[in-house]
């Protein structure tokens, strides 16, 4: 667990924190991750104990379920009460600290796993990678590989150049293929292929992971083709997982409604939900589903509860979650 306590001086300068660094874990799990997520605070039930606020992100993987992807929490005075930490402020007065409580944990681990694999094995996005570029050497004759190992050389030092982490797999203990196939385990966003033949035509065969295709390009020019392409690929990544996410979200005004969707379809459930403790137990015990946030961005337009039809200020955001 990757978590930090934060004492400040004011209220406002504790929830501004709280803020920031939800905004920060959506930005990593968005931009770097490649999962979109929904930011949100927690309902009173689902917040973090003795916390006046908990913010989350919140993300779909591919089975359909939630999985609560960071947490920031405004702590207000409870916790300086409870512990009795005081501070003296610019009058000189004792005052109790307000709090702020943040954290990530390795669920990240398993939020990238569950949101981008197949079934070959791991997707990773290229700004996570720890090999971005694994090179495979075609060739039957030490002869062959030496000349190979020529023009890949110096590949390898244009992409380190440009900052691109790459792997030249010349070991002689295993067949092309089955390095192939180990590479697309890993999730190593691009494979490049290189044997004789190219050599002569001057090319090399690149296979992206994201989408399993292929293609032949020049070796001139090929540390600008993969930099950009790797740009493509990170896109590509996030913009599946936000499709997939949008296919999977569904708005619902009854309660009948929700449970077949819940049942036949599962994912981000968008319903109103009148306020209560009572109602979100009430479907929490029948369902499985829980609240998953209070979305801070959306359709803010109020409606009738789906379970009472009493007022309801929002439509929430409810799922099956890990």
């Amino acid at each position: 667990m990757a978590g930090r306590a934060y004492a400040h001086a004011t209220k406002q300068e504790a929830l501004e924190e709280t803020e920031t660094m939800i905004q920060v874990y959506a930005d990593f799990a968005q931009q770097y991750m490649g999962v979109p997520v929904i930011q949100g605070v927690k309902t009173a039930n689902e917040r973090f104990a003795g916390a006046l606020e908990t913010y989350t992100i919140e993300a779909l993987m591919q089975d359909g379920k939630a999985l609560q992807s960071g947490t920031s929490h405004f702590l207000g005075q409870n916790f300086a009460k409870a512990f009795d930490v005081k501070f003296a402020n610019k009058e000189g007065k004792e005052d109790y600290v307000w709090a702020s409580s943040w954290g990530v944990s390795t669920r990240l681990m398993g939020a990238l796993i569950m949101a981008h694999s197949d079934d070959y094995g791991l997707v990773l996005p290229p700004k996570l990678a720890p090999i971005q570029v694994a090179i495979v050497p075609i060739y039957k004759s030490k002869e062959d590989l030496d000349k190979i190992s020529v023009v890949v050389d110096e590949i390898v030092l244009k992409l380190k150049q440009r900052g691109v982490s790459v792997k030249f797999d010349d070991s002689d203990n295993r067949k092309p293929g089955w390095k192939f196939a180990q590479y697309e385990l890993k999730g190593v966003p691009l494979r490049l292929a290189i044997g004789p033949r190219d050599i002569e035509n001057n090319t090399v065969e690149v296979a992206r992971r994201d989408t399993l295709t292929k293609e032949v390009v020049a070796i001139d020019g090929i540390d600008d083709y993969v930099t950009e392409l790797l740009d493509v690929i990170q896109d590509n990544i996030y913009k599946k997982a936000l499709d997939f996410r949008a296919e999977k979200t569904t708005e619902v005004n009854s309660y009948d409604e929700f449970k077949e969707i819940l049942e036949k379809k599962g994912g981000f459930i968008l319903a109103h939900w009148d306020g209560t403790a009572e109602t979100e137990q009430k479907i929490k015990e029948e369902t499985k589903a829980t609240i998953r946030c209070i979305p801070l961005e959306g359709d803010k337009t109020p409606g009738k509860c789906m379970v009472t039809g009493k007022p309801s200020l929002q439509r929430v955001v409810f799922a099956k979650a890990y």
